[in-house]
């Protein structure tokens, strides 16, 4: 359903005291496109939750648009910052002012907060939020060799924040070979721990994590070359929407475990909110 987004803005005002149109911030949730978009339905009770007067919104922006719309978020005293979604996360480093370690070495963003003098710092949390939520299911990475397709935004971040768990081994399997291998490099080099490029074929791994937006469509190939997945294997996704992918519903009739791509959000609500509202 499309809407525009000030009109419910208006009609939440009307209803009753959650939004005021004068002091609520906001933080546009900026993707294209922005249908499959379902973050906003978690951060925005616990913004309420915890007292913080702001809104998160879906924001459809083309990538052609993009550096004219984060200039007028820059000159917008009304936005607390926004976050970021595909396919814009390699491109904002680019367009902030400011970006801490792990974004300038990923040349990766998907939060960006919003200095009182407009300037813009760009993070990234997706890695963080992606382990986080593997622990928050009872997952153990502890000596698993760990296949990650992928090596876009959301991947690099998952990559460095895997290589800093005790896992045994990484391989990282992308359509770019070329983008896998350096991908590995950056790891090694950030963490001492070898990371390697390969083949996506999930069958000698303990666990597999799809960091690709393949699964998104219905009509999308799986991501991976071989489905033998088995019992005692997990199988992860970085996508929300659908909630369960072709991916994950192929690795559960194997017998496979299956962790949802919600679950990556989820454990960065609070890192999120932290990094837009207390610097």
């Amino acid at each position: 359903m499309k809407y525009d987004i000030w009109c419910f803005i208006a009609w939440r005002s009307a209803r009753d005291d959650t939004i005021n149109l004068r002091k609520t911030r906001l933080v546009p949730l900026v993707g294209y496109p922005a249908g499959h978009i379902r973050a906003p339905s978690f951060l925005n009770p616990a913004l309420a939750t915890r007292g913080i007067d702001a809104i998160v919104i879906p924001w459809q922006v083309a990538p052609g648009n993009l550096p004219t719309v984060i200039d007028a978020f820059r000159h917008s005293e009304s936005m607390a910052g926004f976050i970021a979604t595909v396919p814009h996360k390699t491109a904002l480093p680019q367009l902030c002012d400011h970006l801490t370690d792990d974004a300038a070495a990923l040349r990766a963003v998907n939060v960006v907060r919003r200095g009182e003098d407009g300037r813009l710092e760009g993070g990234i949390l997706d890695g963080e939020g992606f382990v986080a939520g593997l622990k928050s299911q009872g997952h153990d990475l502890t000596d698993r060799n760990v296949l990650l397709i992928g090596a876009g935004g959301a991947a690099s971040a998952i990559a460095l924040a895997l290589a800093r768990e005790p896992i045994a081994s990484l391989t990282i399997a992308n359509r770019s070979r070329d983008k896998a291998q350096a991908l590995a490099a950056l790891v090694g080099d950030m963490t001492g721990k070898k990371a390697s490029e390969g083949p996506a074929d999930p069958r000698s791994y303990d666990i597999v994590v799809n960091a690709t937006v393949l699964g998104m469509k219905d009509t999308d190939p799986l991501p991976v070359s071989d489905t033998g997945f088995r019992p005692g294997q997990l199988v992860a996704e970085a996508i929300m929407q659908p909630p369960k992918t072709r991916l994950l519903s192929e690795a559960e009739q194997a017998g496979a475990e299956i962790h949802l791509g919600e679950h990556m959000v989820r454990a960065q609500i609070g890192l999120l909110i932290d990094f837009l509202f207390n610097p």
